[in-house]
């Protein structure tokens, strides 16, 4: 699947259009097949984010939680009718996780496996519910807890030890499965 694709982390100061990026990605990608359209379409009737017309979905979904979202936000639950979470939602289309490094160490190792499997399976004592996940995983951060490391206008107040602590928020495990990590530089307003 086009969505299905590489995972992209992105690091750089603020303004430097991170998010920017990370938003235009669903729209660069091919348009949705009629197998996508119905698939994702049905992800969001299920989780009743239907559209008032009832018709498919035709575009890619863009969904970006909050670093603040609970494991249940984004894997999906609940007690009696076990709903799709954020990453289930972003079926066929873009995940986008802005500063990366905010969000809970233990939910960021939860997505590990379904970035591998391509699905998320949520067990309860009766039964077993499985979404699909065929996403494309798009992380932004800042280099440093300031967000001014490497920045050629800003001055770093971080000290190295800062710095380490802060990208050994995200685990190598969770790294390995990014295939593309890019710095991203701040352009001047005049260029």
């Amino acid at each position: 699947a086009a969505a299905g694709g590489h995972n992209v982390i992105m690091i750089g100061p603020p303004g430097s259009g991170k998010s920017s990026l990370a938003k235009a990605m669903a729209g660069i990608l091919p348009p949705m097949s009629l197998e996508e359209s119905v698939q994702t379409s049905k992800i969001y009737s299920v989780a009743g984010k239907g559209g008032r017309s009832g018709g498919l979905m035709r575009a890619r979904p863009f969904r970006a939680p909050h670093y603040s979202a609970s494991v249940a936000a984004l894997l999906g639950g609940g007690s009696d009718n076990i709903m799709p979470g954020e990453i289930s939602l972003a079926h066929n289309g873009v995940l986008f996780a802005d500063e990366l490094p905010e969000f809970n160490k233990a939910t960021l190792e939860l997505l590990r496996q379904p970035l591998e499997d391509r699905k998320i399976t949520i067990s309860r004592v009766n039964y077993t519910v499985e979404y699909p996940c065929s996403i494309m995983f798009v992380a932004s951060m800042n280099p440093c807890p300031c967000g001014y490391y490497g920045d050629p206008t800003h001055h770093c107040v971080c000290t190295p030890g800062q710095r380490e602590r802060y990208k050994n928020k995200i685990s190598g495990p969770l790294l390995d499965r990014i295939d593309i990590q890019c710095e991203i530089f701040p352009v001047p307003f005049k260029d």
